[in-house]
């Protein structure tokens, strides 16, 4: 095909002349394909390196590390949430059970699933592809760590609260201090009572059991003996034992005894035996239970060795009015 030849008129001659393209116009036309054929093929060149087409085997081995790495985070955090639930079992039997039997201050949520404030701890980790998940899961971790560490720390309070308490329990006064299997040795109980030598009503602060002398006497607790002599006006020979937690235990009128000042007794241990010695009518034991330095009713610690059924026989001769033995 013959090219076209483009003409124009020209007034003066009155006639048609060929036009002659400028070599600027040339030019610039081969720039400007020049150019658009580069972006065309830069831009195809880009495409290209995106494209698995052009993918090495070390590319495809990083993207399959890639996609593990996600779901063995992902993994972890599925473990994450399964730890989580089983602390939140634990603290809440620590608040609402073992805290609250102990009578101590549960410990608040926000303090066990607290983070960590200041500084940026995860910088560090930030600028890389799948920092989100990675930080989310770092901070994860560090709450978990930091929740196990208050929770053992707790334990370890509760536990100390647990051996206290064995060893308040183990001091507190809770048996009588003579066998009294037929319930027949209360001679006298606490309170107002006619006292056998002047016989007006007066206040009398602990209970007479009767026996013969020589009848072994229990410690009622465990504890330390505070006196063992004849110091006490009235008492005679006695046995004042400081059992800790406010608790003090005093015999009276022993004849004799099983102890000093300064051993460690425990429960059930023979102290001493009945007599007859100091203020007293007939031989018997004068038991009284102090408590913060305020003389109770030695009736209220006999649980430890006797049936509901005793302790109401128990009551109902204590309560009556009489004579007391000393």
């Amino acid at each position: 095909m013959a090219k076209k030849v483009k003409y124009y008129f020209d007034t003066e001659s009155l006639a048609y002349r060929k036009i002659k393209p400028k070599l600027s116009k040339k030019l610039g036309f081969i720039g400007l394909f020049l150019l658009a054929s580069s972006l065309f093929g830069f831009l195809c060149f880009v495409a290209l390196l995106n494209s698995s087409y052009l993918e090495t085997p070390k590319d495809r081995l990083q993207a399959r590390e890639i996609e593990t790495m996600k779901l063995r985070y992902s993994i972890l955090n599925k473990k994450m949430d399964e730890i989580a639930n089983v602390l939140d079992d634990v603290a809440d039997r620590d608040n609402n059970i073992y805290r609250a039997y102990f009578n101590t201050s549960p410990i608040p949520n926000e303090q066990r699933k607290a983070g960590f404030g200041g500084v940026n701890r995860y910088k560090e980790l930030e600028g890389f592809n799948n920092s989100e998940l990675i930080i989310k899961t770092s901070k994860r971790v560090d709450v978990i760590s930091k929740e196990l560490a208050i929770q053992s720390k707790s334990l370890d309070e509760i536990l100390k609260l647990a051996k206290e308490k064995n060893k308040l329990l183990a001091a507190i006064p809770a048996i009588q201090p003579l066998k009294n299997e037929q319930l027949k040795r209360i001679a006298s109980g606490f309170g107002y009572r006619s006292d056998p030598f002047t016989k007006v009503r007066k206040m009398h602060e602990g209970m007479d059991f009767t026996a013969s002398t020589g009848t072994p006497i229990f410690a009622t607790g465990d504890g330390v003996v505070k006196a063992a002599d004849n110091s006490k006006s009235g008492y005679g020979n006695h046995i004042e034992i400081n059992h800790g937690f406010g608790y003090l235990t005093l015999y009276g009128h022993l004849s004799k005894y099983k102890c000093r000042a300064g051993q460690r007794i425990k429960r059930g241990d023979i102290i001493g035996y009945v007599g007859s010695t100091g203020r007293s009518e007939a031989p018997h034991l004068h038991y009284e239970v102090h408590k913060d330095g305020k003389v109770v009713n030695p009736i209220n610690f006999y649980y430890g060795n006797i049936s509901a059924a005793e302790y109401t026989a128990i009551s109902k001769l204590a309560n009556q009015e009489n004579q007391s033995l000393d």
